[in-house]
């Protein structure tokens, strides 16, 4: 994948309006997300803010209140929608911002629209009650609900001209994908108990004892809660460690954002590792200043530098 543009011509009011709302939605919606992508180029972070806008929809539809039914019939007016922009049928004076904000970022970005039809795949496993028995069970609803947000992004970073291995940049996003919503399953086990979800593999919840779920502020009696945590830590870091090889076949300021927001994560990571039952407590945070420090890592390029010295010494 070529570098994406970085330049576009000057934006119509219409258009400039779709992503003012866009990006008021990611700021709203999604801080740790909005605090990445402020380390984006205007084009870029605006067509960040549409994606995310448009996954915020998606997601919105299968969380909400309505019957599995409704829920699934406004699924497919979102894809007969995705179905319009692939098209080039939404013009810029259409009255839904978030489609006139997203056909334009994918005029400019070879962004994998296809993606977001994997997105609303996910989504309708969650609507149906899915649940899975095993890891590479798992592996493929995090691959439609996080992996293909990692392709949807990188069709919006690009790659660096001449990058070792760029052939290989589209697995590494999705694999970054799939460790930012493992760890996401871990933060929010207690709240995802509370509506009724259970996503952590059924043999793995097993194999510590945890099979009765999460209901309350206590791990299941007799389990190993701690060691079910730490068990899927591991897997998550071994995730990250594979996903971060896209981090040197990105431009500074793409690498910057994708290291700050996987950084975030990371750091999340450790402190449920450090504390497992705190997510049974409640939702574990990084304070601003720590977000920061991540973000200031991520553009000094230290991430990045780390990754490109270890890919070297697995070469020598």
């Amino acid at each position: 994948m070529s570098r994406a543009v970085e330049t576009e011509p000057q934006l119509s009011a219409p258009v400039l309006a779709a992503y003012s709302y866009c990006e008021t939605v990611t700021g709203q919606q999604a801080r740790n997300f909005a605090y990445g992508i402020r380390l984006l180029p205007p084009p870029k972070r605006r067509a960040m803010s549409a994606l995310y806008a448009l996954s915020r929809r998606v997601d919105d539809i299968g969380d909400g209140d309505l019957p599995p039914g409704v829920k699934a019939d406004r699924l497919d007016e979102t894809r007969a929608l995705l179905a319009r922009i692939g098209k080039g049928a939404v013009d810029e004076d259409d009255t839904d911002p978030v489609a006139v904000a997203l056909a334009h970022a994918a005029a400019h970005f070879p962004i994998p629209m296809g993606g977001l039809d994997e997105l609303i795949d996910g989504v309708l496993m969650d609507v149906r009650g899915e649940t899975y028995e095993t890891w590479e069970d798992l592996k493929v609803y995090c691959r439609c609900v996080a992996g293909a947000i990692g392709r949807l992004s990188l069709g919006v970073f690009g790659t660096e001209r001449g990058a070792l291995h760029a052939e290989r940049a589209s697995e590494y996003a999705d694999t970054l994908g799939l460790a930012l919503q493992l760890t996401n399953i871990l933060r929010d086990v207690r709240e995802d108990a509370g509506d009724g979800r259970t996503y952590l593999p059924a043999e793995d919840l097993a194999k510590f004892g945890c099979s009765a779920g999460f209901a309350g502020s206590e791990p299941p009696a007799g389990s190993d809660f701690a060691g079910l945590v730490h068990f899927e830590v591991r897997r998550a870091r071994a995730l990250f460690a594979e996903g971060y090889r896209l981090l040197p076949m990105l431009d500074r300021r793409s690498g910057a954002c994708v290291a700050a927001m996987a950084g975030i994560y990371r750091r999340l990571l450790d402190r449920i590792e450090r504390e497992p039952e705190a997510v049974l407590r409640g939702r574990v945070s990084l304070p601003g200043r720590e977000k920061a420090y991540v973000a200031v890592r991520g553009l000094s390029g230290l991430d990045t530098r780390h990754v490109s010295r270890q890919t070297l010494r697995r070469r020598a």
